[in-house]
């Protein structure tokens, strides 16, 4: 027995530890059969740690712009879109109502101020929702243009060539016709086109094989994507258009009283809004006078027609008459007038403690309720001695006066009464800040009080005069005329708005409905005979391929005439090989 090499550095134990280490070196080469002179490439050393190539200015724009142009991020920006114009809804608007937003404010200190900076009191001009406005807009500009380009080149194209098997497909048929095979390709050609010869309900392409064999291949479908890119330009119309009429647009109101009127301009209306492209001196200025104002009540109440007969008189024009309902406006200067409410405008005359007229007019009182329960303020601030007088009240059409108070039982004026509280003091017209006709600022008001520690009460009658308490004056009601609350608007987007709003809703309806089919025909001559055999396929589940199939077959039969089918034709309906409905020539998925 020979024992280990006591020279070897390794010391006794290394021959078992090198015993595994040898025998597998060992296999190697019993296992290797290259031979003696092959020279063996070393393999490349990989390095510690990959290093990923820097995007660089250059891909990080092309990057964002493959992302802001996907459909993917459009739909977001859409969603986003009608998110952030939410608070448009919920909050009150400058544009629309000032003083709502000046309560708002005051009602809610802490949180009031913060939502006026971030603009959520004028939503539709904030820096957040014009910038989703552009994202969205430049979003489908960029989706749009590239698919355009693609949907053009592929009506361009021909139809898919004409498989040379067709028992793959679930759906084909075959007849034998007695007409020769250019018959045949002409009568399905005239079949699949349709009787619109510059709209066709196919795309048609026919083709000749070796042996007199003539092939039809047609398609349908690709309107799908037509209605798409409509839909979507569609919404890119919406955009401007509604872009355009705010930049355009203008809106005013005036309350005008019974045989008084107005004239269209921008002084004239009690409160006009506008967008920032708008010129005041694109305004027609025509005037109108209200002539009469008639309602007709149910005898329960309820409203049955209002109607205000009005005057129109343009530049250059005869006086015209013309009437405007609630739901007929009127059409006059490139806007339209519509009827927003009425109500009834007492004609008051007030002498001071002087004699001398302190204030003679028409005022309007606000209608609350049903039954035209109407609130409304006199401010006296003419007087000629002594304090300046606010008389505050209601006036209630037909009334009733009971021991628990005074109510109006009929909206129209069967029994007027004006009940009336008297103050005194500073009206605060001349500290330069405006003033809400309708109110009555009282920091600086006294409210005068009877014997009994409550509120002096007037109760007027139409032709009444009453005197004032502590020798202020007296008040006279001379008449009852009405009034109505005209809304004057125009915007020139409305038309394309809805022209764009119409296009969007057929492009989605198409794309939605439109089936995608491809149908082919294999003609071969025989003799004496022609052999049709036909395949039709869709893109998905289409419950009517199987009867455009028939009308085509139905179609060239009818006009070739059908002379038998092939003994295996009519069981393709039914047959079933394996392979789906859907599967393309040679089993390819490639529509």
């Amino acid at each position: 027995m020979t024992g280990p090499d006591p020279a070897s550095p390794a010391g006794p134990g290394a021959g078992a530890r090198d015993a595994a280490p040898a025998t597998a070196r060992d296999d190697a080469e019993r296992l290797d059969h290259r031979p003696e002179d092959h020279l063996s490439t070393p393999e490349p050393e990989l390095p510690s740690a990959a290093t990923l190539p820097t995007l660089g200015l250059v891909g990080t724009l092309r990057w964002t712009w493959r992302q802001l142009t996907s459909m993917r991020v459009a739909l977001m920006l859409l969603m986003l879109l009608a998110i952030v114009s939410v608070p448009g809804s919920v909050l009150p608007q400058k544009p629309v109502d000032r003083p709502a937003v000046a309560r708002y404010i005051a009602d809610n200190p802490t949180l009031g101020p913060w939502l006026d900076r971030l603009g959520f009191f004028d939503v539709y001009a904030s820096v957040w929702f014009s910038a989703v406005y552009l994202l969205l807009f430049v979003s489908l500009v960029g989706c749009i243009l590239p698919r355009t380009r693609v949907h053009l080149r592929a009506l361009r194209a021909r139809p898919p060539r004409t498989p040379r098997r067709f028992d793959r497909f679930s759906v084909r048929d075959e007849i034998v016709v007695d007409a020769a095979a250019e018959d045949v390709v002409a009568a399905a050609r005239d079949a699949l086109r349709g009787p619109v010869r510059f709209l066709p309900r196919f795309r048609v392409d026919d083709d000749a094989e070796p042996g007199g064999t003539r092939t039809v291949s047609a398609e349908r479908g690709y309107v799908r994507e037509t209605g798409n890119l409509l839909f979507h330009l569609a919404l890119v119309g919406i955009l401007v258009s509604v872009a355009t009429g705010q930049l355009l647009h203008y809106r005013g109101q005036a309350l005008v009283i019974e045989g008084r009127g107005f004239a269209n301009s921008v002084t004239d209306y009690d409160t006009f809004e506008a967008g920032t492209a708008f010129d005041p001196r694109s305004l027609v200025p025509f005037t109108m006078t209200l002539d009469r104002f008639t309602a007709q009540f149910a005898r329960d109440g309820r409203a049955e027609d209002f109607l205000a007969e009005v005057t129109i008189t343009e530049p250059g024009g005869e006086p015209e008459q013309a009437d405007i309902r609630v739901n007929s406006p009127l059409s006059v200067g490139e806007a339209k007038v519509y009827l927003q409410g009425n109500g009834y405008a007492p004609q008051l005359t007030v002498l001071d403690a002087a004699g001398e007229v302190a204030f003679s007019g028409a005022v309007p009182f606000l209608p609350e309720d049903g039954v035209y329960t109407s609130r409304g303020v006199v401010k006296v601030p003419d007087v000629s001695t002594g304090e300046q007088i606010g008389l505050v009240g209601y006036l209630l059409p037909t009334a009733e006066v009971t021991e628990n108070g005074v109510r109006s039982l009929f909206p129209q004026p069967f029994d007027p009464l004006l009940v009336l509280t008297v103050w005194t003091g500073d009206l605060g017209l001349d500290s330069g800040i405006p003033q809400n006709v309708y109110e009555l600022d009282d920091a600086e008001m006294t409210n005068l009080l009877a014997d009994d520690d409550l509120p002096v009460t007037l109760f007027v009658r139409p032709g009444q005069t009453v005197d004032l308490p502590e020798g202020l004056g007296s008040l006279t009601w001379e008449a009852l005329p009405r009034f109505v609350a005209l809304d004057l608007r125009h915007d020139p987007a409305l038309g394309w708005i809805l022209a764009s709003s119409l296009l969007a809703l057929a492009g989605l309806s198409v794309s939605l409905f439109a089936p995608r089919r491809r149908l082919w025909l294999r003609i071969t001559p025989g003799e004496g005979r022609t052999v049709v055999r036909a395949a039709a396929l869709a893109r998905s589940d289409d419950v009517g391929l199987q009867g455009e199939l028939d009308r085509l077959l139905g179609a060239v039969g009818e006009r070739c005439g059908v002379v038998g089918r092939e003994a295996d034709g009519g069981a393709g309906h039914d047959a079933d090989d394996g392979a789906p409905a859907r599967a393309g020539a040679g089993g390819r998925h490639d529509l």
